[in-house]
């Protein structure tokens, strides 16, 4: 009779041991589970925020919504640390085999086996939400400072859209104040090239500016933060209207160079007049003089004049004594130069101005 009030005693209180075990170790995982379930939700949540990009104002608001956000997980961390401290405890009063024993079919389960199971299923429990309050928290971090460095690159791009706008105004303001190239005077040709030099040199500030802008573009870009349309088209309008300009002051130095070739102090553009319609002359690439015939569409490299006195020498040769021939060819020569209408005492003062009377090298 004392061995069976024994048993039934024992009995008893290990039933009440896994009721009030059971008791505790429901609640515990009841919260464990409120807080994965929360957790998941909030990460959705902030999966599901907008791209961080656009404008200023946009990242500025976007900023404040995820500020919000913040203040939401973090008045939620006390409870979730509780619990997890909860869980902690409670593991470290019923500790478990990490390896899980499989039954045979039919097998009841023991009360220690069952406090186990229970164990091992809060610590993954635990595990899981711990893992997810981490994995929060470090999304929450990343993404303000994500923000802060988009804001701050935006508002240096925006600044930037500003001050090159400006600076572009002005210098298509000097690019359209130029006067064409024909109506210039050509003794001023070369202060023109300098000063359009200068005016090139002077735009490079605005090409490194361009080339940060666009910089900062692309950064923002990789970073998955993207200009607003608004800003986007501002950019796209100011490289447009950086490479036109680039093209106009490449275009007005070439023709300005050129024209200080062919027409300036350097150039045999007044020797043109020497020759008569249909005849132009022309200047070869290494500078050698040619002349076209228009109306016949040839070219050649002697002078007209000295092609018709080549000419008119060849006809003198049928003269029969030499010392007449050579006369003769000399006065057409004399005559083609205009030597017949100097004097004698002309050619002397000049050869005496020159310095070269008889007896000079």
């Amino acid at each position: 009779m004392n061995l069976w009030s024994e048993i039934k005693r024992k009995s008893h209180n290990i039933r009440a041991r896994l009721e009030a075990f059971s008791d505790s170790s429901g609640k515990l995982r009841l919260s464990l589970q409120e807080v994965i379930e929360w957790l998941t939700l909030k990460d959705e949540e902030l999966s599901e925020q907008l791209p961080v990009g656009g404008d200023v104002a946009a990242v500025q608001q976007q900023s404040e919504f995820h500020q919000a956000f913040v203040e939401d997980v973090r008045s939620r961390g006390p409870f979730i640390y509780s619990v997890l401290e909860s869980a902690q405890a409670f593991l470290s009063q019923h500790p478990f085999t990490e390896e899980e024993e499989t039954l045979a079919d039919g097998k009841d389960v023991s009360p220690r086996r069952r406090i186990e199971d229970v164990s091992r299923s809060v610590w993954r429990q635990a595990n899981a939400a711990s893992d997810l309050w981490e994995r929060l928290s470090a999304r929450c971090v990343d993404r303000h400072r994500h923000m802060e460095l988009t804001l701050e690159r935006l508002s240096e791009a925006q600044g930037a859209l500003g001050e090159l706008g400006a600076a572009l105004d002005q210098a298509e303001g000097v690019r359209d104040a130029w006067e064409p190239v024909g109506d210039l005077f050509i003794d001023s040709l070369q202060d023109h090239i300098d000063a359009t030099k200068l005016f090139k040199e002077e735009l490079t500030q605005v090409g490194e500016g361009m080339k940060h802008i666009n910089d900062l573009a692309h950064q923002l870009a990789v970073s998955s933060a993207h200009l607003s349309m608004e800003n986007a088209c501002a950019l796209e309008h100011l490289n447009s209207r950086w490479k036109l300009l680039q093209g106009s002051v490449e275009e007005r130095l070439q023709q300005l160079q050129d024209a200080h070739r062919d027409f300036g102090p350097g150039s045999q553009h007044f020797l043109s007049s020497s020759v008569q319609i249909p005849w132009e002359r022309a200047v070869s690439p290494n500078k050698v003089p040619y002349y076209i015939n228009h109306q016949a569409q040839t070219t050649c490299w002697d002078h007209p004049k000295m092609t018709e006195l080549y000419q008119a020498l060849a006809d003198l040769n049928n003269i029969k004594f030499s010392a007449y021939r050579t006369a003769m060819k000399l006065r057409r020569v004399q005559k083609a130069l205009r030597l017949d209408l100097l004097t004698l005492g002309s050619v002397t003062d000049v050869f005496r101005e020159q310095e070269l009377q008889h007896g000079s090298t």
